[in-house]
């Protein structure tokens, strides 16, 4: 435990153990609760470190009075005797319950209002009035101990990196907006007029400039912005370990990371994961699970049933096929159990990502029972139970569409039906290199070619057209959670050139965007990669939570508002002549989050 003595308190409450009976301590700490029992006193203390229990004796008077008038969540300092407990009082949940002071001293440091919500674990406090009071939020022992379980998580890491010859360099707040995928925060500037900084959305031009500068191997822990729709796993502000390394290829990045998150797991959650992890493309993740980030922990992989409905006389699937589509379904273990409600309620959620509908079979003894059961013939009832593995209990679920709706469609499924019918093992880790991605992806926003990294991502072959182009890119998954990715940079220059030009990018704008690192290339720029880990999802995984608000100290809610400051916020009509700025949009009025 560590040594909590400061000048005002001799040990923290948490660290109170029966060895310690006999010594007389002083603590600080806020009052958690109080309770009577036949004139004795007794209050449980919290500060960081835990609860004690302190007992206050009618006999000593003036600090069995002063107990008398705590109000839940003051801060008291308190001295007195470490005894231990009398027989049959002992609490072995907690670490401190073999023993109790006995208080003869007491000063109220601060008094307390009552506080919105009650500060324990069991809370029913809505997540916004949580957010609003975060610093209240944040004493109960689970916000603590998830915080805990962020510093252990970072110190892993430096400790990690640095035993591999990592230098830790810090990148500036304040750069350049580029080109780089999700929109940027803008920050005016005041001494130059009518002109902007950009909030990073990752240090990837300066790592690499680190590279070009000879420093061989960078990492950060680094804070990086982006102005995106905040999701349970994404938000505006996030962190993550920055990677950058010289004279590398996707091999030596892989064996960096890969010991750092077996031993990440190991000692948060004491399990055991092998390496090297294993690596999939992204072709082959897309064909049998329908996302580029799978949940591998359980099976229900993908069938294509191209083949098994090639003339079928079923419109729906016909149609489909006819127009370049696919036929893909996977097969629920168990999943003949389900209602009819909770079946059209599959129906909805196919139609909610996208897809036309979905068509499902429940595989009986003897046949199958489904809405769709006449279209079918014998032969392909036989070719989808042969392709999908599906026995008689089991739920076979088809969607029929473009391939991209497809996929989103029955990826989803696969998430519900193994959420639904309990087939996730507890306790299992599974981490997957997803490799050689595509180069670009068409933008129907923007009507043109678009990198799907970024435009320094390294080709895998000489095939820079952008329909077949694949990448040196890799991404991590755990557990259906992308984690991280990177890839292997462009170090040519004309190869670069050549990947600006798919991207649609003149001389002229490839000199105003990039310029600044085009020009460094000119002096000798080493081959190097590297990758970029999102911390907050693994600190969430690690913590067993759905949403990275819940690891992080002061998140914003889902609307990207920040209940506890009222951040955003409009700012003095003096603040925006000084920058130059006029607002030509009424701000809209705060909806309760």
């Amino acid at each position: 435990m560590p040594d909590g003595a400061t000048s005002m308190r001799t040990h923290t409450c948490g660290e109170l153990r029966a060895e310690h009976a006999g010594a007389r301590v002083t603590l600080c700490g806020w009052v958690a609760r109080q309770r009577d029992h036949g004139g004795v006193t007794f209050v449980d203390l919290r500060d960081r470190e835990g609860f004690v229990q302190l007992v206050f004796h009618p006999d000593q008077a003036e600090a069995h009075a002063a107990a008398q008038r705590f109000k839940v969540e003051s801060v008291v300092a308190v001295s007195g005797e470490v005894r231990a407990r009398p027989e049959g009082t002992v609490n072995p949940s907690l670490p401190t319950g073999e023993v109790e002071v006995v208080v003869d001293a007491v000063q109220t440091l601060s008094v307390a209002e009552t506080p919105p919500f009650p500060i324990e674990d069991r809370t029913e406090a809505s997540e916004e009035l949580r957010l609003r009071y975060r610093y209240l939020d944040l004493r109960r022992p689970e916000m603590t101990a998830i915080l805990r379980l962020r510093h252990r998580i970072n110190h892993i890491i430096r400790e990690h990196m640095d035993a591999l010859g990592f230098l830790e360099v810090e990148t500036p707040m304040l750069t350049r907006s580029t080109p780089e995928g999700a929109r940027d925060f803008l920050v005016p500037s005041r001494l130059w007029p009518g002109t902007f900084y950009a909030l990073p959305q990752s240090p990837q031009q300066l790592k690499q400039l680190l590279m070009v500068a000879g420093q061989d191997r960078y990492y950060q822990i680094v804070r990086c912005l982006r102005d995106e729709t905040p999701r349970a796993d994404r938000s505006f502000e996030f962190t993550q370990l920055d990677v950058e390394m010289s004279f590398v290829d996707e091999e030596d990045l892989f064996a960096v990371i890969e010991p750092l998150y077996a031993r990440i797991v190991r000692e948060i959650r004491g399990a055991e994961v092998s390496t090297p992890f294993p690596r999939m493309t992204y072709d082959e993740m897309m064909a049998r699970y329908g996302s580029d980030k799978p949940d591998l922990r359980y099976g229900m992989e993908l069938a294509d049933l191209g083949a098994v409905f090639a003339g079928t006389g079923f419109r729906a699937f016909a149609s489909a096929l006819a127009e370049g589509g696919v036929v893909k379904a996977l097969a629920a273990p168990g999943g003949a159990r389900l209602s009819r409600r909770e079946l059209d309620d599959l129906v909805q959620v196919t139609k909610e990502r996208g897809a036309a509908g979905l068509v499902w079979l429940v595989v009986e003894e003897g046949g199958v029972r489904s809405p769709v059961e006449k279209h079918l013939s014998p032969d392909e009832v036989e070719g989808v139970l042969k392709a999908t593995g599906a026995a008689p209990g089991d739920l076979v679920l088809i969607v029929a569409d473009r391939p991209d709706r497809a996929n989103v469609a029955l990826d989803a499924l696969r998430r519900q039906m193994a959420a639904r019918l309990d087939l996730v093992p507890s306790g299992a880790w599974a981490f997957c290199w997803m490799v050689e991605p595509p180069l670009f992806e068409w933008s129907e926003d923007e009507g043109k070619w678009v990198s799907v990294h970024h435009p320094f991502t390294a080709p895998a072959s000489d095939d820079l057209d952008p329909r077949t182009a694949k990448s040196r890119g890799y991404d991590l998954v755990l557990n259906g959670y992308e984690i991280g990715g990177g890839s292997i940079r462009i170090h040519d220059p004309e190869v670069q050139r050549r990947v600006f030009e798919v991207l649609g990018l003149s001389p002229q704008e490839t000199e105003e965007k990039f310029g600044h690192l085009l020009r460094a290339f000119r002096y000798g720029v080493p081959p190097h990669g590297g990758i970029a880990m999102g911390l907050d999802r693994i600190v969430m995984l690690m913590a067993g939570k759905d949403a990275i608000r819940d690891v992080t100290a002061f998140p914003k809610a889902q609307s990207g508002a920040d209940p506890l400051t009222g951040a955003p916020a409009p700012v003095s009509e003096e603040q925006l002549r000084e920058l130059g700025i006029r607002i030509v949009a009424r701000p809209r009025a705060r909806e309760a989050e």
